[in-house]
Protein backbone atom coordinates (compact mmCIF):
# COMPACT_ATOMS: atom_id res chain seq x y z
CA UNK A 1 0.00 0.00 0.00
CA UNK A 2 2.56 2.80 1.23
CA UNK A 3 3.19 4.83 3.79
CA UNK A 4 1.11 6.76 6.07
CA UNK A 5 2.14 9.75 8.25
CA UNK A 6 -0.18 10.86 11.14
CA UNK A 7 0.78 13.39 13.75
CA UNK A 8 4.78 12.54 12.71
CA UNK A 9 4.92 8.91 12.61
CA UNK A 10 4.73 7.06 9.84
CA UNK A 11 2.94 3.61 9.43
CA UNK A 12 3.44 1.47 6.40
CA UNK A 13 -0.50 -0.01 5.78
CA UNK A 14 -0.54 -3.62 4.56
CA UNK A 15 -3.90 -5.05 5.87
CA UNK A 16 -4.78 -8.82 4.97
CA UNK A 17 -6.74 -8.78 1.46
CA UNK A 18 -9.36 -11.33 0.29
CA UNK A 19 -9.14 -13.39 -2.29
CA UNK A 20 -11.18 -11.89 -5.45
CA UNK A 21 -10.92 -9.51 -8.00
CA UNK A 22 -8.54 -6.81 -7.93
CA UNK A 23 -11.56 -4.39 -7.53
CA UNK A 24 -12.79 -6.12 -4.04
CA UNK A 25 -9.25 -6.67 -2.84
CA UNK A 26 -8.66 -3.14 -3.39
CA UNK A 27 -11.97 -2.35 -1.69
CA UNK A 28 -10.57 -3.32 1.41
CA UNK A 29 -7.41 -1.67 1.22
CA UNK A 30 -8.84 1.44 0.94
CA UNK A 31 -11.39 0.53 3.47
CA UNK A 32 -8.53 -0.03 5.67
CA UNK A 33 -6.78 3.60 4.90
CA UNK A 34 -10.62 5.09 5.05
CA UNK A 35 -10.29 4.05 8.89
CA UNK A 36 -7.02 5.85 9.58
CA UNK A 37 -7.53 9.16 7.84
CA UNK A 38 -10.80 9.00 9.85
CA UNK A 39 -8.57 9.59 13.03
CA UNK A 40 -5.80 11.68 11.79
CA UNK A 41 -5.51 15.06 11.72
CA UNK A 42 -3.57 16.42 8.28
CA UNK A 43 -2.61 12.90 7.15
CA UNK A 44 0.29 12.05 4.61
CA UNK A 45 0.03 9.64 2.34
CA UNK A 46 2.22 7.91 -0.33
CA UNK A 47 1.34 5.60 -2.19
CA UNK A 48 2.17 3.60 -5.06
CA UNK A 49 -0.90 4.44 -7.54
CA UNK A 50 -3.45 6.86 -7.88
CA UNK A 51 -6.15 5.04 -6.22
CA UNK A 52 -5.30 5.47 -2.76
CA UNK A 53 -7.02 9.17 -2.29
CA UNK A 54 -9.94 7.11 -3.35
CA UNK A 55 -9.90 5.86 0.69
CA UNK A 56 -8.36 9.02 1.62
CA UNK A 57 -11.62 10.97 0.59
CA UNK A 58 -13.68 8.31 2.16
CA UNK A 59 -11.63 8.42 5.62
CA UNK A 60 -12.04 12.96 5.49
CA UNK A 61 -16.08 12.31 4.93
CA UNK A 62 -16.06 10.13 7.74
CA UNK A 63 -14.73 13.44 9.93
CA UNK A 64 -17.74 15.33 7.90
CA UNK A 65 -14.64 17.05 6.05
CA UNK A 66 -16.28 17.99 2.31
CA UNK A 67 -13.01 18.87 0.77
CA UNK A 68 -11.77 20.04 -2.88
CA UNK A 69 -9.56 17.64 -4.85
CA UNK A 70 -6.71 19.50 -6.56
CA UNK A 71 -5.54 16.95 -8.62
CA UNK A 72 -1.82 16.88 -10.04
CA UNK A 73 -1.23 14.51 -12.77
CA UNK A 74 0.59 14.29 -15.95
CA UNK A 75 -2.81 11.94 -16.87
CA UNK A 76 -6.37 12.32 -16.50
CA UNK A 77 -7.09 8.96 -15.16
CA UNK A 78 -10.69 9.33 -15.55
CA UNK A 79 -11.21 6.33 -17.95
CA UNK A 80 -13.91 4.20 -17.64
CA UNK A 81 -14.25 0.52 -19.11
CA UNK A 82 -16.23 2.16 -22.20
CA UNK A 83 -13.37 4.33 -22.53
CA UNK A 84 -10.18 1.87 -21.62
CA UNK A 85 -7.88 0.36 -24.13
CA UNK A 86 -6.04 -1.21 -21.48
CA UNK A 87 -7.96 -1.85 -18.71
CA UNK A 88 -6.10 -0.60 -16.42
CA UNK A 89 -7.65 0.33 -13.12
CA UNK A 90 -4.94 3.25 -12.22
CA UNK A 91 -6.28 5.02 -15.16
CA UNK A 92 -9.55 5.13 -13.70
CA UNK A 93 -9.52 7.07 -10.28
CA UNK A 94 -10.72 10.16 -10.69
CA UNK A 95 -13.53 9.01 -12.78
CA UNK A 96 -14.35 6.62 -10.14
CA UNK A 97 -14.25 9.34 -7.31
CA UNK A 98 -16.95 11.41 -9.29
CA UNK A 99 -19.64 8.07 -9.56
CA UNK A 100 -18.53 7.63 -13.11
CA UNK A 101 -17.48 3.48 -14.14
CA UNK A 102 -17.53 0.92 -11.81
CA UNK A 103 -18.11 1.90 -8.19
CA UNK A 104 -16.93 -0.98 -6.37
CA UNK A 105 -13.68 0.53 -4.84
CA UNK A 106 -15.67 3.67 -4.18
CA UNK A 107 -18.50 1.68 -2.47
CA UNK A 108 -16.31 -0.45 -0.94
CA UNK A 109 -14.16 2.11 1.13
CA UNK A 110 -17.77 4.22 1.96
CA UNK A 111 -16.74 7.25 -0.13
CA UNK A 112 -19.95 9.31 -1.84
CA UNK A 113 -18.82 10.47 -4.69
CA UNK A 114 -17.67 14.02 -4.97
CA UNK A 115 -19.16 16.80 -7.11
CA UNK A 116 -17.41 17.20 -10.37
CA UNK A 117 -17.63 20.99 -9.97
CA UNK A 118 -14.93 20.41 -6.84
CA UNK A 119 -12.14 18.66 -8.49
CA UNK A 120 -9.27 20.83 -9.70
CA UNK A 121 -7.14 18.59 -12.58
CA UNK A 122 -4.05 20.44 -13.34
CA UNK A 123 -1.13 20.07 -16.19
CA UNK A 124 -3.22 16.41 -17.16
CA UNK A 125 -1.39 16.54 -20.86
CA UNK A 126 -1.16 13.63 -21.87
CA UNK A 127 -4.87 12.44 -22.73
CA UNK A 128 -5.87 9.27 -24.29
CA UNK A 129 -8.59 9.26 -27.14
CA UNK A 130 -12.47 9.56 -25.54
CA UNK A 131 -10.70 10.07 -21.62
CA UNK A 132 -9.79 13.59 -23.57
CA UNK A 133 -13.97 14.01 -24.51
CA UNK A 134 -14.85 12.75 -21.45
CA UNK A 135 -12.96 15.35 -19.23
CA UNK A 136 -13.32 18.39 -21.99
CA UNK A 137 -17.30 17.10 -21.12
CA UNK A 138 -17.32 17.11 -17.39
CA UNK A 139 -17.37 19.48 -14.72
CA UNK A 140 -13.72 19.47 -13.60
CA UNK A 141 -11.65 22.82 -13.66
CA UNK A 142 -8.34 22.00 -15.67
CA UNK A 143 -5.59 24.18 -15.26
CA UNK A 144 -1.61 24.84 -15.55
CA UNK A 145 0.11 23.70 -12.51
CA UNK A 146 1.56 27.56 -12.86
CA UNK A 147 -2.12 29.07 -13.02
CA UNK A 148 -2.68 27.11 -9.70
CA UNK A 149 0.23 29.12 -8.31
CA UNK A 150 -1.54 32.10 -8.39
CA UNK A 151 -5.29 31.21 -8.19
CA UNK A 152 -7.12 30.31 -4.89
CA UNK A 153 -9.34 27.92 -4.60
CA UNK A 154 -13.29 27.83 -3.53
CA UNK A 155 -13.64 28.65 -0.30
CA UNK A 156 -13.44 25.28 1.96
CA UNK A 157 -10.89 22.33 3.01
CA UNK A 158 -8.46 21.38 0.31
CA UNK A 159 -7.05 17.63 -0.14
CA UNK A 160 -4.28 17.70 -2.48
CA UNK A 161 -2.98 14.99 -4.25
CA UNK A 162 0.11 14.49 -6.58
CA UNK A 163 1.18 11.95 -9.20
CA UNK A 164 4.38 12.49 -9.59
CA UNK A 165 4.73 12.06 -13.29
CA UNK A 166 2.83 15.70 -13.29
CA UNK A 167 6.41 16.89 -13.06
CA UNK A 168 8.87 16.75 -16.39
CA UNK A 169 10.66 13.45 -16.45
CA UNK A 170 13.75 15.50 -17.10
CA UNK A 171 13.79 16.19 -13.11
CA UNK A 172 11.28 13.31 -12.46
CA UNK A 173 12.60 9.95 -13.56
CA UNK A 174 11.86 6.64 -12.83
CA UNK A 175 7.92 6.63 -13.54
CA UNK A 176 6.26 4.37 -15.12
CA UNK A 177 3.96 6.44 -17.95
CA UNK A 178 6.60 9.65 -18.26
CA UNK A 179 5.19 12.41 -20.28
CA UNK A 180 6.92 14.84 -21.52
CA UNK A 181 6.43 18.67 -21.29
CA UNK A 182 5.49 19.00 -17.93
CA UNK A 183 5.97 21.87 -15.45
CA UNK A 184 9.43 21.99 -13.03
CA UNK A 185 9.66 20.41 -9.69
CA UNK A 186 10.51 23.87 -9.15
CA UNK A 187 7.01 24.79 -10.53
CA UNK A 188 5.41 22.31 -8.87
CA UNK A 189 6.74 23.11 -5.64
CA UNK A 190 5.45 26.69 -5.72
CA UNK A 191 2.24 25.82 -6.53
CA UNK A 192 2.42 23.32 -3.35
CA UNK A 193 3.31 26.21 -1.21
CA UNK A 194 0.96 28.38 -2.24
CA UNK A 195 -1.95 25.75 -1.51
CA UNK A 196 -0.24 25.33 1.71
CA UNK A 197 0.13 28.83 2.67
CA UNK A 198 -4.07 29.21 2.17
CA UNK A 199 -4.07 27.59 5.78
CA UNK A 200 -6.96 25.23 3.97
CA UNK A 201 -4.82 21.67 3.18
CA UNK A 202 -6.34 18.82 5.33
CA UNK A 203 -4.49 15.92 3.99
CA UNK A 204 -2.27 15.63 1.15
CA UNK A 205 -0.70 12.05 -1.01
CA UNK A 206 1.28 11.35 -3.41
CA UNK A 207 1.70 8.43 -5.93
CA UNK A 208 5.39 7.76 -6.25
CA UNK A 209 8.05 6.63 -8.48
CA UNK A 210 8.81 2.74 -9.68
CA UNK A 211 11.75 1.64 -7.35
CA UNK A 212 12.71 -0.36 -10.01
CA UNK A 213 13.31 2.06 -13.18
CA UNK A 214 17.03 3.75 -13.02
CA UNK A 215 17.49 6.70 -11.79
CA UNK A 216 14.63 5.99 -8.65
CA UNK A 217 17.53 7.02 -6.51
CA UNK A 218 16.88 10.86 -8.08
CA UNK A 219 13.12 10.70 -8.34
CA UNK A 220 13.07 9.61 -4.06
CA UNK A 221 15.25 13.00 -3.60
CA UNK A 222 12.49 15.01 -5.95
CA UNK A 223 9.30 13.02 -4.54
CA UNK A 224 10.95 13.82 -1.04
CA UNK A 225 11.08 17.86 -1.36
CA UNK A 226 7.30 17.67 -2.58
CA UNK A 227 6.03 15.60 0.42
CA UNK A 228 8.45 17.50 2.93
CA UNK A 229 6.47 20.55 2.22
CA UNK A 230 3.20 18.85 4.32
CA UNK A 231 5.32 17.12 6.80
CA UNK A 232 7.34 19.56 8.24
Amino acid sequence: MGDLLIEGAHEMLEPDLPTGTPQKRMAVLYRHLSDRVATADSPVVLAGDCLAPIGVLAGLQRRSIDPTLIWFDAHGDFHTWETTHSGFLGGMPLAMIVGRGEQTIVEGAGLTPLSEDRIVLADARDLDPSEDEAVACSGLTVTAVTGLARSVPIEGPIYVHVDVDVVDPGEMPAVNYPAPGGPSLAEVRTALLHLRSTGRVVAFSASSWNPDLPSADRAARATGSLVDLFTA
